[in-house]
């Protein structure tokens, strides 16, 4: 009989998961963080006036981040240096091979093998079949038995993720096969553009509120990823690293 544990990870000496229960980095993270929110939500009295955890997080953090209106030079400034992302209209005539992330897989390996086709089809030669038969070998998507067509697209169409890798200023040119692996909460795309629609950007006055909530919450998460850092250097942590995580993981 196989009496082997893991060891627990914990927060303050509060356990985030069970003795038998593996959890991947990911999502450790996400149980400290959420740990971390919680046990400063009990310590100003926020969670003796209500009963939802997630309620408490909400209002702690409501007091404790401060995020300031973005001024209109900021704004100014973020629509030009995005003016892409307000395009409307605009549309992208795709295939792609998708390698899904799913339960158990070995992540690094198949970002290994997501590279090794990359490399191959970008060097593939123009017109040939290399894409078309990639997908249908490789691909985890129905499009694969369609060589990974996948159509006229406009951003409305893709998974919000996957869309501001796409229609990124930085490729906003590009025709062909995309120079890095996309990702979405599908898993790493190969994706290749085969013909492209512009779009129009509208005035800077027609898209202002818009600009200003992408701001907004911008500077949110910047706060939040602070006053996280403010109390994982204040807490004991055992089995996790918060060093790791490129953005706060909050359920």
């Amino acid at each position: 009989m196989d009496t082997t544990t893991i060891p627990l990870a914990c927060v303050n000496g509060v356990a985030l998961h069970q003795a038998d229960e593996l959890l991947d980095a990911e999502t450790l993270r996400q149980r400290a963080c959420t740990e971390l929110l919680r046990q400063a939500a009990e310590r100003a009295g926020l969670l003796a006036e209500s009963a939802d955890t997630g309620d408490a997080i909400e209002a702690l953090l409501e007091r404790e981040l401060n995020v300031p209106e973005p001024g209109d030079e900021a704004l100014r400034r973020h629509y030009e240096a995005h003016l892409g992302s307000h395009a409307q209209g605009e549309k992208l005539q795709l295939r792609h091979v998708l390698f899904a992330v799913t339960p158990g897989v070995d992540v690094q390996a198949l970002r290994r093998h997501a590279e090794g086709v990359l490399l191959e089809l970008r060097c593939a030669e123009p017109g040939s079949e290399a894409f078309a038969r990639a997908a249908e070998a490789w691909s985890n998507c129905p499009s694969r038995e369609a060589g990974g067509e996948l159509g006229w697209l406009t951003r409305e169409d893709c998974a919000p993720e996957f869309a501001r890798e796409i229609f990124a200023a930085d490729t906003a040119q590009a025709i062909g096969v995309l120079p890095r692996l996309v990702h979405s909460r599908f898993g790493l795309h190969v994706v290749e553009v085969r013909a492209r629609e512009a779009g129009t950007v509208p005035a800077f006055d027609e898209v202002r509120g818009a600009v200003a909530l992408a701001l907004k919450q911008q500077a949110w998460v910047n706060a939040l990823r602070q006053y996280l850092q403010v109390l994982a250097g204040e807490a004991e942590l055992e089995g996790v690293s918060l060093q790791a995580a490129e953005t706060p993981l909050v359920q």
